[in-house]
């Protein structure tokens, strides 16, 4: 059964929010993190949502037929074209998860990506969230970087994964998601 949503781009009312909680409600059921990751998230992603218009930076949500947020994901290009995109806030909803609302949204941004002529897209992430990884790789990125850390506010193994688009090598940053 394919996802009924719609890939909305830009801000949305409550996006901030809506996204900071998804993210929350998820990794602290999964992962166990805390109000220190929902922090985080919230901070990072409002910055983003104010700032986006100086860079070529995108937010879109994934929103279903009630108005619900039912995913998101974002490019940040604030480094620049040469330097490469960093994509962030990858989550679909767990109850929407293989209807194909990720593969919407990571394929929306990577087309996004691909018009302003980034060099390559990259994501931080950890290890054992192996159903975005199989999307990652599906589309071409590869594992370039491990390593443990605390970013999150408790120990994981972080990893880099990076697409090439015009060849940028993945610059470590830690894991802001």
């Amino acid at each position: 059964m394919k996802d009924e949503v719609d890939i909305v781009a830009g801000w949305q009312p409550g996006a901030i929010g809506d996204i900071a909680a998804m993210h929350s409600r998820y990794y602290a059921l999964h992962w166990n993190f805390g109000p220190y990751f929902e922090a985080k998230v919230a901070s990072e992603l409002a910055a983003f949502v104010r700032d986006r218009h100086r860079f070529a930076s995108q937010l879109w949500c994934a929103v279903d037929s009630r108005d619900r947020m039912v995913g998101s994901v974002a490019i940040d290009g604030a480094k620049g074209l040469q330097a490469g995109a960093h994509l962030r806030w990858f989550m679909v909803d767990p109850n929407r998860q293989g209807m194909g609302a990720g593969s919407r949204l990571l394929d929306t941004a990577l087309e996004f990506c691909r018009e302003k002529g980034f060099a390559s897209v990259h994501l931080w992430t950890f290890d054992g969230l192996y159903a975005a990884r199989r999307l990652y790789e599906a589309r071409g990125f590869v594992l370039t970087q491990e390593l443990t850390g605390e970013t999150w506010g408790k120990p994981v193994t972080e990893q880099c994964f990076q697409l090439n688009l015009a060849g940028s090598p993945c610059v470590g940053e830690g894991l802001p998601q």
